[in-house]
């Protein structure tokens, strides 16, 4: 599908009127996000797997190594679909959009991808693509902000992308590979009603003369520790 839809933005690009359709925008965003979210999730599955196995072992055994050696060849399939899919956006796409939904998109679309990118990068690799992530994003947000309501999705999308990023592109690569793993064994809270105080009703607030009445005088039994309950004798 990435083909597919690579070869369909190429041909597209001859000019204003050659601009792709919302559906085609969704479909090639689509194609790329499938095949770069099966690597990034297997980039830090195998970051994890080597931080524990640091700790079992030496940086310099065999597990280790293979280990690394695995993980730079995902290192290579990320950055081979990042530059391609921000090439076709440099190329192609950015300079046929017209439409501010379109531009916002594009804009939006070029920092997800530089944002991949500083994701497992290092170095001044990494600081040069949190960079261009940033710069894309207040593009996309000022384009917005200018060309579009404050309630259209693309705008809604634009500024929601800030917190995401600020809070990835300040953790080093190896801390954010112990994510996944830190949230599965976060205890987890569960409501029971036993963590509820109960509500304690004086006897002198409720009337019994009717209850004495017609059914009799009244006992009062525990259910529970601190709470009291009024049930009737029948005669």
């Amino acid at each position: 599908m990435m083909e597919y839809m690579s070869k369909v933005a190429e041909s597209g690009s001859g000019g204003a009127d050659a601009e792709l359709s919302v559906e085609e925008r969704n479909l090639l965003s689509v194609a790329y996000k499938n095949v770069i979210g099966a690597r990034r999730a297997s980039w830090r599955i195998v970051s994890s797997i080597e931080t524990k196995e640091e700790s079992k072992y030496t940086k310099e055994s065999d597990v280790v190594r293979l280990i690394q050696k695995y993980k730079g060849n995902v290192e290579k399939e990320l950055s081979d679909i990042c530059d391609r899919i921000l090439k076709l956006l440099r190329d192609h796409l950015e300079e046929t959009s017209s439409s501010g939904e379109s531009k916002v998109f594009y804009k939006k679309m070029k920092g997800d991808y530089y944002r991949y990118l500083a994701e497992f990068k290092g170095g001044e690799a990494r600081k040069n693509a949190a960079e261009e992530t940033l710069l894309a994003y207040k593009e996309a947000e000022n384009i917005a902000s200018n060309e579009l309501a404050p309630t259209h999705p693309s705008a809604s999308a634009s500024r929601s992308t800030f917190p995401c990023f600020t809070t990835r592109s300040s953790t080093p690569p190896s801390e954010r590979a112990t994510w996944p793993r830190r949230l599965s064994t976060r205890p987890s809270r569960s409501w029971t009603p036993s963590a509820r105080s109960p509500t304690r009703i004086p006897p002198s607030s409720c009337s019994s003369s009717a209850i004495t009445s017609r059914c009799g005088p009244a006992t009062w039994l525990t259910s529970s520790p601190g709470v009291a309950r009024r049930t009737p004798t029948r005669k």
